[in-house]
C-alpha cells in the first residue's frame, strides 16, 4: 500500500457523479451563479418595465441584485479500506464505496433543503401544524392540484415546477384514476412522466415532519430555493491503530429561499 499514490480526483469524481445521479435537491433548486470559497452567490434580474409606445422609446437600465449565502453546513465521511491502491485499481470497488457515501450525503442535503419550507409566503399555505389536512386516496390528487393553483395565482413560471411527496402519498395517488397505476421512480426521485396541474412529481423520504407526525409537502418552482455544495477535500491516510488505510472527505453546503412566492406548502397527515 502507498497512500502517496492516492488520487483524490478519482474519488471526488465518483462521489459527485453518484450524488448528482440521486440528488433530489439538485433537481428542484437553482444552482449558484458563482462560488467564492465557502460562499455561494445568486443573481436576480430586476423587473423590466412595459410602457405605452407613443412614437419614441426611452431606455431603462437592467438591474440585477445578488444574494450571497454561506455554505455553513458541514458533513464528513470516513471509512477504512485494506489497500487504497487495490481499491483504486478496481473501479467497481471505488464505485461501491463512493455510492454508499454519496447516498448518505444526498439524504442529509435533501433533508436540509426540504426543511426550508418555513420561509414560504403566508398565503401559499394549506393546513398547518395545528390543523393538518388528512390525506386519503379520494382527496390527495385534488390537494396537489390546489398547490399548483396557489403558484398560478402568484404568476410563477409554468415550467420547472415540482411537487415533492413521499412514498405513502405516491401510493395514495396510484389509487386515483387520474394518476398512473404503476409509477416509475427514477434515481433522482422524479416520477417518470407524471405531473399534476403542471407540477412534476418527485418522491423523497426526507420530507420535513412535525412532532405530531404531519408532513410538509412542497410545491415549488426551481427558482424558489437556491442551493450549493462542494467537496472541500478528499484524502487518504495510513491508520496508526489498524493495518488499513483511511479515506475521508468533507462536504460543505448551504441554501435559502430566494423567492417565497414561488413555493407552496401543504401540511398533512397520511392515512
Amino acid at each position: 500500500m502507498a497512500v502517496n499514490s492516492f488520487i483524490p480526483k478519482i474519488w471526488e469524481a465518483r462521489l459527485l457523479a453518484n450524488f448528482h445521479k440521486t440528488s433530489i435537491a439538485d433537481v428542484i433548486t437553482t444552482p449558484p451563479s458563482e462560488v467564492r470559497g465557502n460562499t455561494i452567490v445568486f443573481n436576480r434580474i430586476g423587473n423590466v418595465q412595459i410602457k405605452d409606445y407613443e412614437g419614441s422609446v426611452s431606455w431603462d437600465g437592467l438591474t440585477t441584485s445578488s444574494v450571497e449565502l454561506p455554505m455553513d453546513q458541514k458533513k464528513y465521511f470516513a471509512f477504512t479500506v485494506d489497500d487504497v491502491d487495490k481499491v483504486q485499481a478496481s473501479g467497481d470497488m471505488v464505485d461501491a464505496a463512493t455510492a454508499e457515501a454519496s447516498a448518505t450525503l444526498q439524504e442529509t442535503v435533501d433533508s436540509f433543503v426540504l426543511s426550508l419550507y418555513t420561509d414560504v409566503a403566508a398565503d401559499n399555505v394549506i393546513g398547518d401544524d395545528t390543523t393538518p389536512k388528512a390525506l386519503d386516496k379520494t382527496n390527495v390528487y385534488d390537494y396537489i392540484v390546489d398547490l399548483g393553483t396557489l403558484l398560478n395565482k402568484k404568476k410563477v413560471p409554468k415550467v420547472n415546477r415540482y411537487v415533492v411527496i413521499n412514498s405513502d402519498v405516491l401510493g395514495l395517488l396510484s389509487k386515483d384514476d387520474r394518476f398512473t397505476k404503476q409509477p416509475v421512480v427514477l434515481e433522482n426521485g422524479v416520477v417518470e412522466g407524471q405531473s399534476i396541474n403542471g407540477l412534476q412529481v418527485v418522491v423523497s423520504e426526507e420530507l420535513a415532519k412535525n412532532a405530531n407526525g404531519a408532513y410538509k409537502i412542497l410545491a415549488l418552482h426551481q427558482s424558489a430555493i437556491g442551493h450549493g455544495k462542494q467537496l472541500d477535500e478528499v484524502e487518504a491516510m495510513r491508520l496508526q491503530d489498524s493495518f488499513a488505510d483511511g479515506v475521508r472527505g468533507l462536504m460543505v453546503y448551504g441554501g435559502a429561499v430566494l423567492r417565497p412566492e414561488a413555493m407552496a406548502v401543504l401540511t398533512a397527515t397520511i392515512g
